[in-house]
């Protein structure tokens, strides 16, 4: 028996990639750096942990006005597009045609589809809305959620790379242990990402470690120029 398989809730999976990337490599570069000029982990675990709860709050804005700004586009379209079949019914019904046009429908078909879906109202506009428009029914209370999962995905990818920093005092040492557990943690997020996504494991996973490794590299070599300068 043949069997689909499909990646769903792409929407949730997208929110925690973004949040965890970030996560994952803002705070490691910022590590990195201030290992490069100060000695002392506490210092780099006091600026990390405020790097984190300020991120995780920036991202987690960031996704929940996306999420509002996709709800109030969605609805203004919705009330256009009821207002246009209302208005200028026959051009709305000769862009329904267009639409199974494409699809290599005849004239009368089209035709007589478009008719059928006149008699609906509400199913008319639900089409030209997917089908002209492109645009899907954001979910209910989208723009909280995303906005939840992208700081909580921030704030886990974040304590990773900080982690060594709380248990060893010695910045540079800490630093050591941190480019491993990190580049571990980047390799691993990018392969599952990659998986799920559909894209080359391996390469996805080595691409999403490069990124990382130079975002910390230079962030190190940064701070040791300006505090050997």
């Amino acid at each position: 028996m043949h069997k689909e398989h499909h990646v769903t809730g792409s929407e949730t999976i997208r929110d925690i990639v973004i949040g965890m990337s970030d996560g994952l490599t803002v705070p490691f570069a910022l590590a990195a750096g201030l290992s490069g000029a100060i000695s002392s982990s506490g210092i780099v675990v006091t600026a990390g942990i405020a790097e984190i709860v300020a991120g995780s709050i920036a991202m987690g804005l960031g996704g929940f006005l996306a999420g509002r700004t996709e709800v109030d586009h969605y609805n203004s379209e919705l009330k256009r597009e009821y207002e246009e079949v209302d208005r200028v019914p026959e051009q709305e019904k000769a862009e329904v045609k267009a639409v199974f046009a494409a699809f290599g429908l005849s004239e009368s078909l089209q035709q007589q589809v478009a008719d059928e879906m006149a008699k609906d109202k509400d199913k008319w506009v639900e089409f030209m809305m997917r089908y002209e428009l492109g645009l899907e029914e954001p979910q209910a209370n989208r723009a909280t959620r995303s906005a939840v999962t992208i700081g909580v995905s921030y704030i886990i990818g974040g304590i990773i790379p900080l982690s060594p920093y709380i248990l060893v005092e010695n910045s540079v040492t800490a630093l050591y242990y941190s480019c491993l557990v990190t580049l571990i943690s980047l390799f691993v997020f990018g392969y599952f990402k990659s998986k799920l996504t559909g894209q080359p494991a391996l390469g996805g996973a080595v691409k999403v470690v490069f990124i990382g490794a130079l975002a910390a590299g230079a962030a190190f070599l940064m701070a040791r120029l300006i505090n050997n300068g």
